[in-house]
Parts: C-alpha cells; structure tokens; sequence
C-alpha cells in the first residue's frame, strides 16, 4: 500500500477510556494485525490495513525525532511508552499513550512489534502539543530532513536532561499527575 497524501481536518476524535487499540507488525514496521477498535477509530479496512506500514496513520504534526526514539528503542528489545498523535484516513486525527513492545521468538530474535494503545489524559495532551510543535518546528526549519531531524531529537534531549528524565519517565509523570 502506497501511503495515501492525506489532508489533516483538524477535527479531533477520541474513543473510550476502556478501549485499547491494538496492532501487531512484523519487524519492518508492516501490519500484520489491528484490531476493530483501531480499525473504526483510524477509518481503514481490515484489508487496507494488514500489509501496510504503520505509518499509513502518521501525522504530519508529529515530530519524526519522536518516532526514531521509539524505533531506536524497541529495536534494542526494550518496550517504550509515548505520547503520539494519529491521523485517520479521513484526515481527522486522534492523540494516544503507545506502548510499544518487541515480540521474540524462542532464540531471543525480534520477530515484530505489539502496540496497545490509550486514550491519554487531555491535561497530559495538553503539555504534549507545545512540545511536539517546537520539536516540528526545529525538524521543519532545515532543508535537510535527517539534520533537521538530528537537531530536534538533541533539543529533545537537552529538555529532558533539564528535567532529569528519559523519555519514559516524561510521559509517566504527566500520566501520574492525573
């Protein structure tokens, strides 16, 4: 599946408290499996999401120095928590709490990715957005998108060495503080 140029609606859609989006993909990043709450919350069809990339839902707002952080993680075989925002095949969108975990085979190898995914609580969405937007921003303003990239991700660095924390950390303070 080629990823469709979708224009963002800016109009926001949000699911239950006691729902969970669930997706599984192979080691590349390729839907092998979504389950019906992400298959109406995003707009897709079963059949257009299995074998597409997972980025079929990325935003064009959230910061791609976010996304290596979490490439970059759970390609070591550790599980990461993060805040991400999610464009629907319509354009709208919607803000999620992603834990993302590698899946092993018996020998230890990552044989693909299990993401299960919350609605986050609105206030820690709210401290989210600036910083993602400055994050964009930084990655926007060089005309290179891998340098751009790098400098976002050193900002993002340098803030959460301001505040002591990895980005996990981060985003559970902001969940604890519900």
């Amino acid at each position: 599946m080629v990823r469709p140029k979708i224009q963002p609606t800016g109009k926001e859609r949000t699911f239950g408290e006691d729902e969970i989006i669930v997706s599984k993909t192979d080691p590349k990043g390729i839907i092998t499996y979504a389950n019906q709450t992400f298959i109406q919350l995003a707009g897709y069809t079963e059949e257009e999401l299995l074998g597409a990339p997972h980025n079929v839902i990325r935003h064009p707002d959230m910061p791609k120095c976010v996304f290596k952080l979490l490439w970059d993680t759970i390609s070591r075989g550790e599980e990461i928590f993060a805040f991400v925002v999610n464009l629907c095949k319509n354009g709208d969108h919607y803000w999620v709490l992603a834990h993302v975990t590698p899946t092993f085979n018996a020998h230890g190898d990552i044989i693909g990715y299990h993401s299960s995914r919350r609605v986050p609580d609105r206030s820690a969405v709210e401290k989210v957005i600036p910083i993602y937007a400055s994050l964009k921003q930084i990655e926007d303003s060089n005309p290179d998108w891998r340098a751009g990239m790098r400098e976002a991700e050193a900002e993002m660095g340098a803030l959460l060495d301001k505040v002591g924390m990895s980005y996990d950390q981060f985003a559970f303070s902001l969940v604890q503080c519900i």
